[in-house]
């Protein structure tokens, strides 16, 4: 790596001193040159005066020459990808050295015919700018014929002929390592149509892109409008995944705005881009006001939501992070990221069950955790459904083991990770996290000091265990991709999304309280499913065939988010409601888990069944919807 280093750092050296020397032969070439046209082409008529005098001033221009163009950074700019900028810098250099040796040669009485003064700045601009741009017009020319020599190993249509689409041309017809071509552009702006970008012809707006990836022979279409909306982005690319071609996409406008556009930037198509909707945004300040400073213990720390709490929370300066997980492999390579991109973070990871009392009460007692986000739990619903005993013994008293131990211990918050598969659940898995829910509520009006929540919110993209894995590796495999039901909807958010919402639900937290996380528009799996066959380049039903399984044991056609006696009380982030509290009798409330433990630690199959006389709102086998 040092020896490459050393490598680059040579060449670029002796690039410098090659550049150097041009513009001083350069220099020389063009003083003896405006003499030349000056005397009407003819060495006989020059008078050797002249020649002398430029001769001998040679020492003070030279040097004026090279400081000029090292203020512009004329020896540094990669001419390779040089553009308009490093134009008007060369342009603006060589004439200001031009008009400085013209002054400083009228000043110290080196006169020389008017017309000298005129013609010199005129010829070492051209010689400056020639120069510079003749490399990159042969690699360009090489590139050209290379191109026409070789089938292209990919023919691209370009959506967007602004400023990123340009970039991105620009780095495509000049890159040595690329032999892709840009066929065509598309921009909505009709004045653009018809007319070129980089020699590309733009060829009519979002209406002719079917049309034109047919005419063009187009088998990759570039999205690269870093500025539209994420609606406008849906429209568009609902049109180009009916076209069978790869999607690529640049992120943001952002890098526009730090001239990052580059091909390495462009990534695939996401599920997420056919959303339609703006990333959540939150307060991060309020999240930083509660976080800052304080310990703050994650449990399930290894999985999906667990580990994106991790991530934001390391961002927010705690005093010290604790990761708690039974799964020693996710949260060892949690452990490893953290501590890559967070080097000055108080991190410990700690392996144990959150069934496990003693061990959970003596994490409690050696860190003292301001602050609990509580993510552990069983969450797969057809694998619960076959253990009903394993969920309700770690989501409910693993639960209960924590929000004890956060009472014993004095923590300040306890905020608990729910579901809206506990709204009417169908499924034992949706009827534990309702018990968990329960739970909090219980905690929060029969003990003191610790502010216990819940907050609740429905699938999130991308999850351990989601349908989208399961549908990417299907499609991977050739398919069949497998969709219960035809009707089947489910609403989705991102996990950075759903963590930041969480985060901000818990800095309302008074105690008692469950949050409803709004989770936008539901979404069809059966969409969703051909949609991503889309995106991979096939066709749903050909290609790829989708089979209908029917609903697994305890899956809803829909999920809920309120129980029809729960109000909705707003916050102040628009995304973020409390559902009204369900009153129950505490005390009875606990004597009937001391009864479910002794039943589920025993595998009794009579579990199930206390579990729906303590959750009224359970309906087992139901599976409508």
């Amino acid at each position: 790596m040092l020896k490459r280093l050393r490598e680059k750092d040579h060449s670029m050296i002796i690039r410098i001193i090659l550049l150097m020397v041009y513009d001083v032969m350069a220099f020389v070439f063009c003083d003896f040159f405006a003499l030349y046209l000056r005397f009407d082409f003819s060495i006989q008529k020059m008078e050797i005066k002249y020649l002398i005098k430029a001769l001998h001033f040679l020492p003070v221009s030279i040097p004026l020459l090279l400081i000029i163009f090292s203020f512009f950074h004329l020896y540094t700019s990669l001419w390779l990808y040089a553009n308009e900028r490093e134009m008007f810098n060369t342009v603006l250099g060589a004439m200001l050295v031009g008009f400085c040796q013209d002054i400083l040669m009228t000043l110290l009485n080196a006169h020389m015919p008017r017309s000298f003064y005129v013609m010199f700045p005129f010829l070492f601009v051209i010689f400056s700018v020639v120069g510079r741009f003749f490399y990159r017009f042969l690699r360009m020319v090489r590139h050209v014929l290379s191109m026409r020599m070789q089938k292209s190993s990919s023919r691209i249509m370009l959506i967007g002929a602004g400023d990123a689409g340009r970039m991105i041309i620009n780095e495509i017809n000049h890159s040595e390592h690329l032999t892709s071509e840009v066929v065509c552009a598309i921009d909505d702006d009709p004045t653009k149509k018809g007319k070129y970008i980089r020699g590309v012809p733009i060829v009519g707006g979002r209406e002719q892109i079917m049309e034109c990836v047919e005419k063009y022979g187009v088998d990759q279409i570039v999205l690269a409008m870093p500025s539209i909306t994420k609606a406008e982005q849906k429209g568009i690319l609902e049109i180009c995944k009916e076209s069978g071609c790869n999607i690529k996409i640049l992120p943001g406008i952002y890098q526009l705005l730090n001239n990052e556009v580059s091909v390495k930037k462009l990534r695939d198509v996401e599920i997420e881009d056919l959303l339609g909707r703006e990333p959540i945004s939150v307060n991060m300040d309020i999240i930083l006001g509660y976080v800052k400073g304080k310990t703050v213990l994650v449990t399930g720390a290894g999985g999906s939501i667990g580990s994106e709490i991790c991530r934001q929370i390391a961002a927010h300066d705690p005093k010290s992070l604790v990761l708690f997980d039974i799964y020693e492999n996710t949260t060892y390579d949690l452990q490893q990221e953290l501590r890559r991109n967070f080097p000055e973070l108080n991190l410990v990871v700690l392996i144990g069950s959150v069934r496990n009392t003693h061990r959970v009460e003596e994490v409690f007692e050696k860190y003292r955790p301001d602050i609990v986000f509580h993510a552990a739990a069983h969450k797969h619903v057809p694998l619960m459904e076959a253990s009903p005993n394993e969920a309700i013994k770690n989501n409910v008293f693993g639960t209960l083991n924590c929000a004890r131990s956060a009472n014993k211990w004095h923590t300040k918050r306890f905020v608990l990770i729910s579901t809206d598969k506990a709204v009417n659940p169908t499924n034992i898995m949706g009827a534990t996290k309702r018990l968990c829910e329960m739970i909090i509520q219980a905690m929060a009006r029969t003990t003191s000091g610790t502010e216990y929540v819940a907050v609740r919110f429905g699938n999130v993209l991308g999850s351990n265990g989601s349908v989208i894995p399961l549908f990417r590796k299907q499609i991977e495999e050739g398919g069949p991709v497998t969709v219960t039901d035809r009707r089947i909807i489910r609403y989705f958010m991102t996990i950075p999304e759903a963590v930041s919402l969480v985060l901000q639900a818990g800095a309302y937290a008074k105690g008692g309280e469950i949050f409803v996380l709004d989770m936008g528009e539901p979404v069809s799996i059966d969409d969703l499913a051909r949609n991503l066959i889309k995106l991979s380049g096939f066709k749903p039903d050909e290609d790829i065939k989708i089979e209908y399984t029917g609903l697994r044991p305890g899956e809803k056609l829909y999920e809920e988010m309120l129980m029809d006696e729960e109000g909705m009380q707003d916050t102040e982030n628009a995304l973020i409601h409390i559902g009204k509290p369900i009153e129950f009798d505490d005390e009875s409330f606990f004597a009937q888990l001391d009864i479910l433990k002794k039943v589920a630690y025993q595998d009794d199959e009579e579990g199930r069944k206390m579990v729906q006389e303590m959750v009224p709102t359970y309906r087992i086998g139901n599976t409508a919807g």
